[in-house]
């Protein structure tokens, strides 16, 4: 069995110790020996010594209303410090130290295409062309509070100063006494939310995410891409590439979430200035004190007005202007007047003095001086620039249709409703060519359609840097995309904005090549979209909608034939992957998902959706985010120059085979099953789930409605807390299954040998059958579900365990995760702290239905509740 790495272990063991100390000094000895009882027989229980499970339930069900929360708490704050070591660990600097999973250097991989005879010439120029965008998304998925995130962080710095080998025994002492600070802070902290974040308050955490990590991270990464660069071409990486680009949906997502208006989106990008604002005064101003030297260029000496110190004169100018920037910005946001003379809002207004400073450092022979911060400087600007964040807008389609619909009734022109798609074409065509007015003077609009025409306002008084693409969600016919760019041009809009739909369900996915051939067919919109487009896939809704399996191959086999049809009408496709956290929304190790895309779909831009906690545990910290950034690029740039093999027709057809099976294995529970929604209420804290204050979007999309309404971060979230984990493998089974009994396994693995699709779908679903557990889900049934809906748990229980032994045959294997021992001992290691977890959990629910039908639910178990649910999602290190 393969151990945690000595140095992990040492820190696991060093912050545990540190957790117990507090606990020891409060609540007090009585609890910490309590705590410590339940922890050991959960060990024994999980190594099956005879007579545990029953001690461990004994123990638990001995607890005293005035212990449940030290208890529950104390698990859940240690899975936490074990997070934090884990994260530390994968990226340290120690000495002799390798880490448990290697990121491939830059320079390691282009050597290796070079091997695979790609040119220099062909790599410097995808290397140049590269666009890798991540958009920060607001999906309510953070359970842990941003106060103890910045405890964290800490701890994770005070971990990095304990690797420094030359420490005195005294720094030694000062260091492990703050970690003990830190940690008796995050004791004494509340971890639960008591208000849901705004909209706005989640914009600000996306920005924070900038200010603490990747301001520092995406320079350091460029630096290190322009290197490697230039040691395996011999030329380096321009000084306005921008291969590397951060979006956000935070603020500008209303799909379903009544709280985000025009006017909370107008408060974002003043936001994302005055931090943009901000952030650059801090870099002028060490600047300034670096850039003391005489020598300039004629150029630069008659821009500063020939001062004694000419790059301070320029950059002294640059930072008043930032200054009157960022006060103008605050004055929007605080609703004052505000002084817009002379403030930077072009992206070229930054750039310019920045470049002319470089451009002549360089010229005087002084370019180890420009190569330095102010190197950081402008790749910043062209990378942030001054709104800081691309912000993104997401609507659905029927709401731009109602807008038309309303118009064009009020001119009287006809209902557009009952309208062909190829009229109301023609009609959105023939508007976008004229010069006219389209919406009425004196029209009043019902204040739905007021709300849509005054975001567009507010997205058209926007530079071009600041916005991302307009998503449509349940887009459907070329005519969703016209509209958005009619109402745009309406409301004013010079520069062409990306509109990009969104295809979500297994309906969509299989129409979405049609539809995108028909809206490429328009000649007025191919000349618009000037040879590009984006189109967006979406993995949460479509395995909600058919199951993971399903949801996979319709996914790729959209992908293939939408990058073919823009192959056929010579534009350039740029796929953006709405994927979540989890394998049951399109989650896992980021490099093998895009590794494993169809050849031909990645071709140079790649676009994906990061979110809740997988924002913390990607980019929470700056190595960890360089880190992150290699990881992508990497992958991009090989599945462009290396693509995978395509799948033999053989392969195809055993898909095919495979998801028949598995869409109707899937839909005959969750959608068939007389019992499965009562049997989920009942079994999975979903009903719970609105105590936790995630974020600012409602859990459902209609108040009123079953499964098919519920958002697919809670649907997961559910089944995760309860360890059943159906979502990700329901419907997998039957098909694995039929497989077997059909004598196809010879097949199957020469697929997961031969086709990364294949192999990467296998190994997703084997660690998520690694999370699931047995006897935690039955406990949660014989304790939450009236006994005639346990039969269907019975059943779905064994359906798990069959497609669990499935996978172990598959894959030649006596164990699941026996390939990944990393991992899977890290599971082992959580175990004894998430099942005691596990157990309150479900009996607190119980608690809590039980007060919920008296008409009132005791604080202390609400509390408790809470905490388990952010504990468990802690150990198993997702939630939606």
């Amino acid at each position: 069995m393969t151990e945690l790495h000595p140095d992990l272990r040492d820190n696991v063991r060093l912050l545990g110790e540190l957790l117990g100390d507090s606990i020891r000094q409060h609540p007090g000895q009585a609890c910490y020996d309590r705590i410590e009882q339940i922890r050991a027989a959960a060990k024994a229980d999980r190594r099956q010594e005879s007579g545990s499970g029953q001690r461990l339930e004994e123990l638990l069900s001995q607890l005293g209303d005035d212990e449940i929360l030290p208890v529950t708490r104390a698990f859940s704050q240690f899975l936490n410090l074990a997070n934090i070591a884990e994260q530390y660990h994968s990226i340290r600097r120690k000495r002799g130290h390798h880490a448990d999973l290697m990121v491939e250097s830059l320079g390691d991989m282009f050597h290796r295409l070079l091997d695979q005879n790609v040119s220099p010439e062909e790599l410097h120029r995808r290397v140049t062309e590269l666009s890798v965008e991540f958009v920060l998304t607001a999906h309510p998925t953070e359970v842990t509070r941003r106060t103890l995130i910045l405890k964290y962080d800490e701890i994770s710095e005070c971990l990095a100063d304990l690797d420094h080998e030359d420490l005195l025994p005294t720094e030694r002492d000062e260091i492990i006494a703050r970690l003990r600070q830190l940690v008796t802070e995050a004791w004494h902290t509340d971890e639960i939310r008591y208000h849901r974040p705004t909209a706005v308050d989640e914009a600000k955490w996306g920005f924070a995410v900038i200010e603490n990590s990747l301001w520092q991270a995406l320079p350091r990464f460029l630096r290190s891409l322009d290197q490697s660069l230039r040691e395996t071409t011999g030329e380096g990486l321009p000084l306005d590439a921008a291969p590397i680009r951060i979006a956000s949906w935070m603020g500008g997502d209303r799909d379903g979430n009544p709280n985000v208006t025009h006017e909370v989106t107008r408060e974002v990008f003043w936001l994302g200035r005055w931090m943009a604002a901000d952030l650059f005064l801090r870099d002028i101003r060490k600047l300034r004190a670096e850039l003391s030297m005489w020598e300039a260029t004629d150029a630069l000496k008659t821009e500063a007005g020939h001062a004694r110190e000419p790059y301070r004169a320029i950059l002294g100018r640059l930072r008043d202007r930032l200054i009157r920037t960022r006060d103008w910005a605050e004055a929007c946001v605080n609703g004052d007047e505000a002084d817009a003379s002379d403030i930077l809002f072009e992206n070229q207004d930054l750039i310019q003095p920045l470049q002319l400073c470089y451009d002549s450092l360089v010229a005087c022979g002084l370019g180890s001086i420009a190569d330095g911060l102010l190197l950081d400087t402008l790749r910043r600007a062209h990378s942030f620039g001054l709104p800081l964040l691309k912000l993104d807008i997401r609507q659905e389609a029927s709401r731009h249709a109602e807008v038309i619909r309303d118009i064009v009734d009020w001119l009287g022109l006809g209902d557009y409703e009952q309208w062909s798609e190829e009229e109301r074409q023609a009609f959105l065509v023939e508007e976008l060519r004229g010069r006219r007015p389209l919406i009425p003077r004196h029209w009043t609009p019902s204040d739905d359609v007021r709300e849509v025409l005054d975001t567009c306002a507010i997205v058209a008084q926007q530079t071009p840097e600041a916005l991302g693409s307009y998503v449509i969600s349940m887009a459907s016919q070329p005519s969703d995309v016209l509209s958005v760019i009619l109402l745009l041009r309406e409301s004013g809009m010079a520069n062409p904005m990306r509109v990009v739909p969104l295809f979500e369900t297994l309906d969509d996915l299989r129409m979405a090549p049609n539809t995108m051939r028909a809206l490429y067919s328009v000649d007025w919109y191919r000349e618009y979209c000037e040879g590009r487009q984006e189109v967006m896939i979406g993995y949460s809704d479509s395995a909600k909608d058919a199951g993971q399996m399903m949801a996979a191959w319709a996914q790729y086999q959209a992908q293939e034939q939408l990058a073919e049809v823009a192959r056929e009408f010579d534009v350039h496709l740029t796929l953006f992957h709405g994927r979540g956290g989890t394998v049951g929304r399109g989650g896992g190790p980021a490099n093998r998902a895009i590794l494993s895309q169809p050849p031909g779909t990645v071709n140079g831009s790649f676009r994906i959706t990061e979110q809740g906690e997988m924002i913390r545990f990607k980019f929470g910290l700056p190595r960890l985010a360089e880190q992150s950034l290699t990881l992508y690029a990497t992958a991009v740039l090989e599945a462009t120059l290396s693509p995978p093999p395509a799948p033999e027709p053989q392969w195809r057809e055993m898909m095919d085979w495979l998801t028949e099976r598995s869409l109707k294995g899937y839909r005959d529970v969750v959608r068939e099953h007389p019992d499965f929604v009562t049997y989920f209420r009942e079994a999975t804290p979903e009903q719970a789930l609105g105590k936790l204050a995630l974020g600012s979007r409602p859990a459902k999309r209609k108040p009123t409605g079953g499964v098919e309404s519920l958002r697919a971060i809670p649907w997961i979230f559910a089944w995760t807390q309860m360890r059943l984990m159906l979502p990700s493998w329901l419907g997998s089974d039957v098909a694995l299954n039929a497989a077997a009994e059909e004598g196809h396994e010879p097949l199957l693995r020469d697929m997961m040998a031969r086709w990364p699709f294949f192999k990467t779908y296998m190994d997703m679903l084997e660690m998520v059958m690694a999370k699931s557990d047995l006897r935690i889900a039955n406990y949660y049934e014989k304790t939450l579900v009236e006994e005639p809906l346990q039969p269907l748990g019975q059943e779905l229980r064994e359906r798990l365990r069959q497609c669990i032994d499935r996978v172990k045959a598959l894959k030649n294997e006596d164990e699941l995760l026996a390939s990944e021992p990393v991992f899977a001992h890290s599971l082992r290691i959580r175990n004894p702290y998430t099942d005691p977890l596990h157990y309150l959990q479900a009996e607190l629910l119980r608690r809590d239905r039980e007060g919920e039908g008296r008409g009132a639910v005791p604080e202390r178990v609400e509390r408790a509740l809470k905490v388990t649910m952010a504990g468990i999602a802690a150990g198993m290190r997702n939630t939606g």
